[in-house]
């Protein structure tokens, strides 16, 4: 069998049974379930939540985006091989050990394949959180032009590229475009600060004030307990960024939970600790794909310019990346994703066969 042929880069033409569109980002699709599948698994599987709740199949793919676009590779690689199967891993580590440890339980109820999740569905909460330990990346570069304040967080004039911060820094921004929130702009992806949160927290899906409270204390925490143990495998844990939304448990009370992925290559900055203290930074994590497109094309400033958008999606779609850029990131994530579960990645031989084969035989949800 071929590698591309390992390789799910499709992952929203599944025959699964649903009666709603099939929302498909950069990376996942999400079907959700009828509310009759919804009723039978809760009853038939066990899981801990009411028996009305609404539940949902959630599959990931090995597609790789990078500045706002999704890039292909050479000989039909559409995607990294194991990546999919890596970031699951991951994350679903760090959510069972967030509920270990009595954080806050995640949106996973079963994990059928690699690929695959069944959740409960949760009602958002519209603030993607990151959780920054050291200054680099965009927050360096906003830095080095003079910006000192972000996201209402002043910050001194002494600092160094790469430097670890005193404190950890939450910058929180908005989850899509949003209108009619007072003192946010009407765009995606807008800085936002604590004030604002509070000016709005209903319209950012806050049940309550004090919820915030306990929703920045979710952010520290979980950042800890994954910081923590990165430290024990020499790792250093640079910034993540965390979701929220809510469900109802199995006595209908609702609870915030954590939700979409954390701590993983896609979502987080992950540096080499022995590197880092040789004044060295060999990133764990989608920065090592990053930094290849940004050696490989010759005008990077289209993959950085904000206002290029229409050219560098040009750029994705018309270049096939070679098999040794795909495969360099597919051995970064495997070896970060062995690092932290104690587990090896091992490649699908037909991962959309292996899905819908277990979905119809283990959940009943193919059609």
């Amino acid at each position: 069998m071929l590698l591309c042929d390992k390789i799910l880069a499709i992952n929203n033409d599944l025959p699964i049974r649903t009666d709603s569109p099939i929302h498909s980002g950069k990376v996942r699709s999400v079907y959700s379930l009828t509310a009759e599948d919804s009723r039978r698994l809760i009853q038939l599987k066990g899981y801990k939540v009411a028996t009305d709740a609404p539940l949902a199949v959630m599959i990931i793919s090995d597609r790789i985006s990078a500045f706002d676009c999704i890039w292909r590779g050479e000989a039909g690689m559409d995607g990294v091989p194991g990546k999919g199967a890596a970031l699951n891993a991951i994350s679903s580590y760090w959510f069972k050990l967030f509920s270990e440890k009595k954080l806050a339980d995640s949106h996973i109820l079963d994990i059928p394949h690699p690929f695959v999740w069944i959740v409960q569905k949760a009602k958002p909460v519209m603030i993607e959180a990151i959780c920054r330990n050291y200054i680099t990346g965009s927050m360096w570069r906003s830095y080095s032009k003079g910006e000192r304040e972000f996201c209402g967080i002043k910050l001194t004039n002494d600092l160094k590229k790469d430097q670890k911060l005193d404190e950890l820094l939450i910058t929180p921004s908005t989850k899509g475009v949003l209108t009619g929130l007072s003192g946010i702009p009407e765009a995606d992806d807008v800085n936002i600060t604590r004030t604002d949160i509070l000016n709005n927290y209903k319209s950012l899906n806050f049940k309550n004030i004090p919820d915030i409270d306990h929703y920045e204390k979710l952010l520290k925490e979980g950042f800890e307990v994954i910081n923590s143990n990165l430290a024990k495998i020499d790792q250093i844990f640079v910034d993540t960024k965390f979701e929220f939304g809510y469900v109802k448990d199995d006595r209908g009370n609702e609870k915030l939970i954590y939700m979409d992925e954390v701590g993983t290559p896609d979502s987080s900055r992950i540096w080499d600790g022995p590197s880092y203290r040789k004044g060295k930074i060999i990133e764990n994590s989608k920065e090592v794909f990053r930094q290849l497109l940004l050696n490989h094309f010759p005008d990077s400033d289209i993959l950085l310019n904000k206002d290029r958008i229409s050219e560098r999606e040009a750029l994705a779609r018309d270049n096939k990346l070679p098999k040794e850029v795909l495969m360099k990131v597919s051995k970064t994530y495997a070896e970060i994703a062995k690092k932290i579960t104690g587990e090896k990645i091992l490649l699908s031989e037909n991962p959309k066969a292996e899905i819908i084969e277990v979905l119809d035989k283990d959940y009943g949800l193919i059609v």
